[in-house]
């Protein structure tokens, strides 16, 4: 895969892109990385990339000038093997979904918003859809951009060990993960649960979709109306109820 990200401010990146999983994909190339500068694309004196919107208003607008140059210029040959996204707080809400969806695109092209926007022609015209990664106040499309980059990246094939860790991180069902222990057994007088020593992985994986699902109830119920539950979590959750009542 090749990410380009297109930005104000590209040396924001370069701690978080060359260290831990994204350095190893990078390494064994598993994708390409591309920081691109807004401003090599302006045609000013000053390389100046915003200007005030017309109507008046606070702030001031990225123009739509070097914005379509840099997409014309990183754009593959064939236009539709590219996604142009654009990070904004009126984006659709970030998700494991969304991540999942972008790994399986070849190419991507991401623009970091900035200012009070970037001129409604470039949305029209280049951006293939946009996303936020919350409702808050950021200072820009940067760190947006990274958040979606480390998203996608540990998702394409051969990044992590193992598909079987991906598949259970939490999030990908969408459940909130289990509680996870190691040595010592005993730690200032917190014990491990003894049902993890027990050696009967029939009762460890029961526990631990229990924990997940009780979880995911106590934390983030919203996530249960998404996930796909079967009998087997409809009953533990029945069980969680009941044993909730019984408290009263």
């Amino acid at each position: 895969m090749r990410i380009d990200i297109i930005t104000l401010f590209p040396e924001m990146f370069q701690g978080p892109f060359d260290s831990s999983i994204i350095k190893r994909a990078r390494e064994q190339k598993r994708v390409q990385l591309n920081l691109v500068n807004l401003r090599d694309y302006s045609r000013q004196k000053h390389r100046q990339v915003d200007d005030y919107p017309y109507g008046g208003g606070k702030g001031m607008l990225i123009k739509p000038e070097p914005v379509f140059e840099a997409v014309e210029a990183l754009r593959s040959h064939e236009r539709e093997k590219t996604r142009v996204v654009l990070l904004c707080p009126k984006g659709e809400l970030f998700n494991q979904g969304k991540a999942k969806s972008l790994a399986e695109e070849g190419h991507l092209i991401l623009i970091c918003g900035h200012y009070e926007g970037v001129d409604q022609r470039v949305k029209d015209e280049l951006v293939n859809e946009e996303i936020s990664i919350g409702d808050y106040v950021l200072t820009g499309g940067e760190i947006p951009a990274m958040v979606v980059t480390d998203s996608v990246i540990r998702l394409l094939p051969g990044v992590l060990s193992s598909t079987k860790s991906v598949e259970e991180e939490s999030f990908y069902e969408p459940l909130l993960e289990y509680p996870q222990y190691t040595r010592p057994e005993v730690f200032q007088g917190l014990r491990v649960p003894e049902i993890l020593l027990s050696g009967d992985h029939e009762k460890i994986r029961l526990w631990r979709r229990q924990q997940s699902l009780l979880k995911t109830l106590e934390k983030r119920p919203d996530l249960l109306q998404k996930a796909q539950l079967n009998p087997e979590d409809k009953k533990i959750l029945e069980e969680i109820f009941t044993d909730s009542l019984k408290d009263y």
